[in-house]
């Protein structure tokens, strides 16, 4: 049976750790619906405000453009806010819910708030988070505290999403690849996505190979192929 893209709400894909206009132009033209930027100083792919806000102006229209942040004071946000034209913050940190709300209210975008997943337990602070964010993103718990708080290519326990909703829109991410998306998809019936590590040549610089092999796999799962 044939399939039109009507008949289909597709999954949204988010590809994070952009770093250079070329990768944001493949992430849009594969069809990518969201394009994260980097904002953290410790991770190897972070950017500067000045070539964040090159990116996000020469970005095409149709990506959502996200900051990812992590435990930034105000008065970083608010220099970020000033000079880079994004459409969404994610916070990627230990920010509280009453600090997520606080966000919110002062610059007026949408919020994101990543939820470090290992067991069942850390499921107990999304009802507070949705109350006062946009949308929700289900990340691998880091091992340790030396550990980033993201872009690692480490996947947690899908199972302990399954059957699970939430008031808000919610995405996941950690170790996300063309040979187990499907998998995941099934398991969490996840209708967003976050990729960043499992599409590299190395940290911040995408693999066309990988990007594109990871929207066939998802495209072939969409239509039942």
């Amino acid at each position: 049976m044939s399939h039109s893209l009507k008949e289909i709400d597709p999954i949204a894909v988010k590809i994070c750790g952009l770093t250079s206009l070329n990768d944001i132009r493949l992430a849009a033209s594969i069809g990518a619906r969201y394009a994260g930027f980097v904002f953290f100083e410790k991770s190897p792919r972070a950017l500067t405000f000045e070539l964040g806000r090159k990116l996000a102006l020469e970005a095409p229209t149709e990506l959502a453009k996200v900051a990812l942040v992590v435990d930034a004071e105000f008065s970083y946000l608010d220099e970020l806010i000033s000079k880079v034209p994004i459409d969404m913050i994610q916070l990627h940190g230990s920010e509280s819910p009453k600090l997520v709300h606080e966000i919110k209210m002062r610059y007026g975008l949408p919020v994101m708030k990543a939820v470090g997943i290992s067991s069942e337990r850390d499921l107990d602070k999304v009802k507070s988070f949705c109350e006062v964010c946009d949308q929700i993103l289900f990340d691998a718990k880091p091992a340790n505290i030396d550990a980033l708080p993201g872009g690692n290519g480490v996947q947690f326990d899908w199972s302990i999403l399954a059957n699970k909703s939430w008031s808000k829109p919610w995405m996941l991410a950690g170790g996300l690849n063309a040979g187990n998306v499907q998998t995941a998809v099934k398991i969490t019936n996840a209708k967003q996505l976050d990729l960043s590590s499992s599409v590299e040549l190395s940290p911040g610089i995408k693999d066309a190979a990988k990007m594109k092999n990871f929207m066939q796999a998802l495209d072939n799962f969409n239509f039942g192929n």
